[in-house]
């Protein structure tokens, strides 16, 4: 079992930044990508940006260039750092664990709102 538990989020203005945590507690040792995810109201939930355990990162298209994922092994933690905020960005983000078996985990999310 993997938990994961997300803080952060909040309240920013357009151009504002960001900085979510995902700690994450229990066999975390079966993990092989960490991703975050996040979901508007009305909309499907989309992936932002996923980093393997090998440190390789991925983004999605509308977050390019403004958005880093990273990971502090020592903390057990995967931040997204989030720059230059649009309310497009605003949403529930979700932390997710992929295990090696293919099972995978999610955290509770936390609510990001930007406002213009």
């Amino acid at each position: 079992q993997v938990q994961l538990v997300e803080s952060g989020g909040g309240l920013v203005q357009a151009g504002g930044s960001l900085t979510l945590s995902c700690a994450a507690s229990g066999s975390i040792f079966r993990i092989n990508i960490w991703d975050w995810y996040r979901q508007a109201p009305g909309k499907q939930r989309e992936l932002v940006a996923g980093i393997t355990r090998g440190g390789i990162t991925n983004y999605g298209d509308s977050v390019k260039g403004r958005f880093t994922i990273s990971r502090d092994n020592a903390k057990n933690t995967v931040y997204l750092q989030m720059n230059s905020l649009k309310p497009e960005d605003t949403g529930v983000y979700y932390c997710k664990a992929n295990s090696v078996s293919g099972y995978n985990y999610w955290g509770q999310g936390t609510q990001v709102t930007v406002s213009s």
